[in-house]
């Protein structure tokens, strides 16, 4: 493919600094989902590539978190820089390899170096404490420091946004961090490390090894005693796996897992503003977003009249080739994803529900789906438990407000919850009732770097963003000094 720059188009590992390709020589496919065809091929790594980039990453922390921290922010906010001017470039090799439409990978560019600049700034802010002492001649301090190397795995989904969410605390910290993106996406990660290269990082302060058989890089990264932390974005079934891998050598763990996130529409929201933020929060990204949402219970008194609604704005999405003008809607990312949503459509469609709009592949064939609404959707149906990750809206039905919360937490998941409502009680009722680590009031994007992001529950374990996002990535030291007689 052809970029402004074409050298942000890289296709090996990146350890120690170096550029380095597959130790077995092997390369494996990346592909474009809108068309099918192979953009590149990659640096097929592994085990062995792994351990390289952890000692690396071990081999530069004591440098790197010898510097102040003002001296870590300056490089953070150059790479914060080149990536905004990178934007366009970025853009067009994130929706090449993830199949997003061009403005939505534009504002994940945006979105993504938000977080660069703001824990560049927060890293000035990582204080520690001076508390009363027990005693005359003792006095008690609290120190922060990095938790040492850092192991992030990272999902297709947010392929830029994802990785510096993570790296972005990491760095600011003073940890040194190995990469690991999915195998569907590598190309932002590399990017990403061209661009750090420039910025000023020495050499194994990032470090990226991707393979296509992502378990061998994986358990590398969960079980080597010099990693000290492990943060991954992902399935829940593939987290849990690696907190009991990581359990072996009691690694601090931060995981970002599945969600079921309900949308909640009240007889006295407002209707179209409720439309607008379903729209915004189920449709994004193809429904392929841990916190879309992903049951819709709307009260019975303003159920049709919402589907109306929501049928209306659904017909206007543009389904297609994500680099073509006025594309808002591309594919799912391969054909596991489009089998799992008719297999979950399959199910809801046998047990009752029906097919409001769309409902199967689009006619542009590949991983394309029709943006889809289904009504008459209860709970007994799969996608009432299970993550869709796909563009299909089922909308439940339900009678009072307790009914509403107690269908929203009757599951596993706590991730995103949204509920729209104009009644200032319900509000705190509600925004208190549900059991979820993100509540969107009266709104359906709720992501920002000054926030903290995260989940309860099977949902996952700490907070991404925000000034309490530093903090998973440091330790609490303390210190009693003894002043003599």
């Amino acid at each position: 493919m052809s970029l402004n720059d074409q050298s942000l188009l890289q296709t090996k590992g990146y350890v120690n600094g170096a550029w380095r390709a597959a130790d077995s020589g092997k390369t494996f496919a990346v592909t474009n989902p809108a068309t099918g065809a192979v953009i590149t091929e990659v640096a097929d790594m592994g085990a062995a590539e792994t351990r390289a980039a952890i000692d690396a990453a071990n081999a530069a922390l004591p440098a790197w978190k010898a510097k102040t921290a003002k001296e870590r922010a300056a490089v953070m906010r150059r790479w914060y820089e080149l990536i905004l001017a990178a934007q366009e470039d970025l853009a067009q090799l994130m929706t090449a390899e993830q199949g997003k439409p061009l403005a939505e990978a534009r504002g994940e560019v945006v979105y993504g170096a938000s977080f660069i600049e703001w824990f560049g700034e927060e890293a000035k802010r990582a204080y520690g404490d001076v508390i009363p002492t027990f005693a005359a001649n003792k006095r008690i301090v609290v120190l922060k420091e990095a938790i040492g190397v850092v192991a992030a795995i990272t999902p297709w989904n947010f392929p830029i946004a994802m990785i510096t969410r993570k790296c972005a605390p990491a760095l600011a910290a003073g940890c040194t961090v190995v990469i690991k993106p999915a195998e569907d996406t590598p190309l932002s990660a590399l990017a990403l490390a061209e661009l750090a290269e420039r910025a000023g990082f020495p050499a194994g302060v990032i470090n990226i090894v991707m393979g296509s058989e992502p378990a061998a890089i994986g358990n590398e990264l969960t079980h080597s005693p010099i990693v000290r932390k492990v943060s991954f974005t992902g399935s829940t079934e593939v987290g849990k796996l690696l907190m009991r891998q990581a359990a072996s050598t009691v690694k601090k763990v931060s995981l970002e897992l599945g969600g079921n996130a309900p949308f909640i529409v009240f007889d006295d929201a407002d209707l179209d503003e409720a439309v607008k933020g379903a729209m915004a929060s189920k449709y994004r990204n193809a429904g392929q977003t841990c916190v879309c949402a992903n049951r819709l219970l709307v009260q019975a008194g303003v159920y049709e009249a919402f589907t109306a609604k929501l049928a209306e704005a659904v017909k206007a999405l543009k389904v297609g080739n994500g680099v073509e003008p006025g594309v808002t809607q591309g594919p799912l990312i391969n054909a596991d994803a489009i089998a799992k949503v008719e297999e979950l459509m399959g199910d809801a469609l046998e047990k009752g529900a029906k097919v409001a709009l769309g409902g199967k592949r689009h006619a542009l064939g590949g991983t394309f789906f029709e943006p889809t609404i289904l009504t008459g959707v209860t709970t007994e149906m799969r996608v009432a438990r299970e993550e869709i990750f796909g563009p299909v809206a089922p909308l439940f039905q339900f009678e009072t407000e307790a009914d509403a919360i107690r269908m929203a937490n009757d599951t596993e998941f706590g991730l995103a919850a949204y509920f729209y409502s104009r009644d200032i009680g319900r509000v705190w009722r509600v925004a208190e009732g549900l059991e979820y680590g993100m509540v969107g009031i009266n709104e359906g994007i709720i992501s920002t770097e000054v926030a903290p992001f995260g989940g309860v529950k099977e949902s996952g374990i700490g907070r991404e963003g925000s000034k309490y996002g530093l903090d998973d990535f440091m330790e609490t030291k303390y210190l009693c000094i003894g002043l003599g007689a």
